[in-house]
């Protein structure tokens, strides 16, 4: 998307034609068109257009959701002020990378993908950015009771708090097998789990139709696809023998509350001594693939491997 958005505020902050844009930057209307429709653009040219837009480093795609670079700046320093809010109360014991990674930097992903979600929603970013929270971002504490009177604001921390004890899940469960060389889940449909995990932790929230339109959707179609990436995340484990410790697909359904406290529980080493079933199922085809190693090999030591009959009437049930 962030070429048809550069295009686009380039266009508006320059004043000019798509023919007069394309004179600006040597290259064909033809070309100012693709870009327009979300074609590739190279580094050189998205740096060109960002600056023709004087976008400051801020993020072109976040720029135009909000309206104007003004708002886009406020709208960074809340989401910045949220999540720092949002980390500081996690209690799982593990920090949310995606609130505390590179919140220094205006490009940073969570400022795209906390608009996109709420987008996936149907949450409007409204237009202008609302004056009861330009006090919040001012760094003046008297006044941070505004976020919890305005909608859009509670509903972001409420999304991040729950990603706290998704991410929590995750970290503790989880991440290790994405990252797992045995596995080698790169450019399969479990590498994407991280970055859907903000959707994953909105959509566990307990909203209405009346509240967010649109969120049953929404919420049905994040499960459905997150469920796909951990289906897929545990059948390469079971083939690779590589153990689970919890079951995945809690990441699912469970609530994040749920999620919080078995990621809570991990990191105190309350579960170490717990295994999840799928850990002695592992065991057991781990010690089936031993006896048929090592048996044959015993038969043929004792010269009896063509003579050897197994009795099976001796392996059923009762006898």
């Amino acid at each position: 998307m962030q070429s048809s958005s550069l295009v686009e505020l380039a266009l508006s902050a320059q004043g000019c034609t798509q023919k007069e844009l394309a004179l600006k930057l040597r290259v064909s209307p033809a070309q100012i068109s693709k870009w327009k429709k979300g074609e590739y653009i190279s580094s050189e040219m998205s740096d060109r257009l960002s600056e023709l837009a004087d976008l400051d480093d801020l993020d072109p795609d976040v720029v135009l959701l909000a309206g104007s670079k003004e708002d886009a700046k406020k709208w960074v320093q809340l989401i910045r002020y949220l999540a720092d809010l949002s980390e500081c109360s996690a209690e799982t014991g593990y920090d949310t990378a995606p609130l505390v990674e590179d919140l220094e930097d205006d490009n940073c992903f969570l400022f795209w993908n906390t608009f996109h979600v709420l987008q996936e929603m149907g949450v409007n970013i409204p237009r202008p950015f609302p004056k009861e929270l330009e006090a919040c971002i001012a760094d003046d504490d008297d006044e941070s009771e505004a976020i919890w009177d305005n909608e859009i604001a509670s509903l972001i921390h409420d999304m991040f708090k729950s990603l706290t004890n998704v991410y929590g899940f995750y970290a503790a469960f989880v991440s290790d097998l994405v990252l797992d060389d045995e596995l080698d889940l790169v450019d399969t449909p479990a590498w994407d789990l991280d970055s859907a995990l903000l959707s994953l932790a909105a959509s566990k929230l307990e909203l209405n139709e009346r509240e967010v339109p649109g969120f049953s959707r929404f919420k049905n179609k994040v499960e459905s696809e997150v469920a796909e990436m951990i289906t897929y995340l545990k059948e390469r484990a079971f083939r690779a023998g590589v153990p689970l410790r919890a079951e995945l697909m809690d990441l699912v359904f469970d609530s994040h509350d749920e999620l919080g406290r078995a990621a809570e529980a991990h990191s105190f080493g309350f579960n170490q001594s717990r295994l999840h079933p799928d850990i002695y199922m592992n065991e057991l085809l781990t010690g089936m693939r031993v006896i048929h190693q090592v048996l044959p090999a015993i038969l043929k030591k004792l010269g009896i491997e063509d003579e050897f009959e197994l009795d099976t009437s001796e392996l059923r049930l009762g006898r």
